[in-house]
């Protein structure tokens, strides 16, 4: 409408009230200038306002400002019933875009079990040694549409089905918030506004174990600092012990009848001198992780003690915390004095050298707080991806039976951290509490 009336178009807009023609009092201005330059006049109906009129321009911005006002009003009105019902650990999810539930008959997320089969069969192939990209190529050849209902699958929506809590049952409120009511920008939630965690606020497509363990691989893949092709569970575990590269598989004789698939070191022929480990069958890696899990379940009770043991000493946040929260209240404490002292630099006639001084020191103050809270925070981290590797490690090792007769794909990819193979053919199993045990 405003772009045919600048087209000369029309000549006279009428409009209900300045509420309805802008809450910005800046757009409603910008926009009654660039009409009225045009020769076309704005009648706001409610107000009795003619932009033409001399008084026109004085009166819309009174009236903008108050509509500004109640815009803002009622944006603070919403985000307080927002976040009243995530403190009440009231989930909602976007229905429309999110795979595998719908709005159930009470309210709450209902599973739509032919959507909640295409999650766990993202889940499945993940922990089978798929990447995102693969899993994303394999839905697009079998026709799944993705939770947009679009043909093509983005990486990064499998992504963020793998890392979203909600199909553990579980929901992580407020992970993004408004920033500004009059733009409507948001941003990711860095800690600026409370975060709430509801366990088990609904029905869960997939069990804790399996989502903990995928975020685990998840982690395990992305510290190896480079893409890797994960076409396997043995893919990026299995370390050559001469040059220290991965293991990848190959295909010995493809277009005969005795073709077969082994695992060698990726390196081995691209050096001056080849590597002298040798190459594995697929059975042999199959038989040699049975034989060191066997070893491991003899002394379970053992090791389940020392795993707790870890978590008790190693994984332990309570200090760390502690000096962490004293941290915040000296940045705090510092941000006050700093602008007090600018206050009163700007107020009043004060040395100027003193002031330079004593900002300096502040700065230095806040420098150096900000700097180890920062260090802090990544420890935090650690210790809690720590002990959620070791935890995990724990469950799956209670649950399974003291003789594991068959390969297991999902205990493989649970407890393995990596298997180092050596020259004279023996391997040795780097477990992820942190034992090794040669087989």
């Amino acid at each position: 409408m405003v772009t045919d009336a600048l087209d000369g178009k029309m000549d006279l807009i009428i409009t209900k009230s300045v509420s309805r023609f802008a809450r910005n009092t800046v757009d409603s201005l910008v926009t009654v200038r660039q009409l009225k330059e045009k020769g076309v006049e704005v009648y706001f109906e409610k107000e009795n306002i003619y932009t033409l009129d001399s008084k026109g321009e004085l009166l819309i911005t009174i009236m903008s400002s108050l509509a500004q006002e109640e815009s803002r009003s009622i944006s603070e009105n919403v985000t307080w019933g927002q976040r009243k019902r995530m403190a009440d650990g009231k989930v909602s999810i976007p229905y429309a875009h999110f795979l595998g539930y719908e709005k159930g008959e009470n309210g709450l997320p209902k599973i739509v079990e032919k959507e909640a089969e295409v999650v766990r069969l993202i889940y499945r192939m993940f922990l089978q040694g798929q990447t995102p990209s693969s899993i994303a190529r394999h839905l697009v050849n079998q026709g799944v549409p993705s939770p947009a209902g679009k043909k093509t699958w983005q990486v990064a929506t499998v992504i963020s089905i793998l890392t979203n809590e909600k199909y553990k049952g579980d929901a992580l409120l407020q992970k993004r918030f408004t920033v500004d009511f009059l733009t409507k920008t948001t941003k990711v939630n860095e800690g600026e506004v409370p975060q709430y965690y509801v366990q088990n606020s609904h029905p869960a497509i997939i069990e804790p174990d399996e989502f903990d363990a995928v975020q685990i691989e998840m982690d395990r893949r992305r510290k190896i600092g480079r893409p890797v092709s994960c076409h396997s569970p043995f893919s990026a575990k299995i370390i050559c012990g001469d040059c220290g590269g991965f293991y990848g598989s190959k295909v010995w004789g493809s277009n005969t009848k005795y073709r077969r698939t082994i695992w060698r070191c990726n390196e081995k022929y691209r050096k001056d001198k080849p590597c002298s480990t040798p190459h594995l069958t697929e059975d042999e890696i199959k038989q040699r992780f049975l034989t060191a899990v066997s070893i491991l379940m003899g002394n379970r009770d053992e090791l389940l003690a020392n795993c707790r043991m870890v978590i008790e000493v190693l994984c332990d946040r309570t200090g760390i915390e502690t000096e962490l929260a004293e941290l915040q209240r000296e940045i705090e404490i510092v941000y006050e004095l700093t602008r007090r002292s600018i206050n009163e630099n700007a107020r009043f006639a004060v040395n100027q050298d003193e002031f330079n001084e004593r900002h300096k020191e502040y700065t230095e103050r806040h420098r150096i707080a900000t700097k180890r809270a920062a260090e802090l925070k990544t420890l935090l981290m650690k210790r809690g991806e720590q002990y959620k590797t070791i935890d995990s490690f724990i469950r799956d090792i209670e649950t399974r039976p003291l003789i594991i007769e068959e390969f297991d794909e999902k205990l493989w990819t649970a407890i393995v951290d990596k298997v180092t193979v050596l020259p004279d053919s023996r391997l040795v199993f780097c477990f992820k509490d942190g034992t090794t045990i040669e087989a």
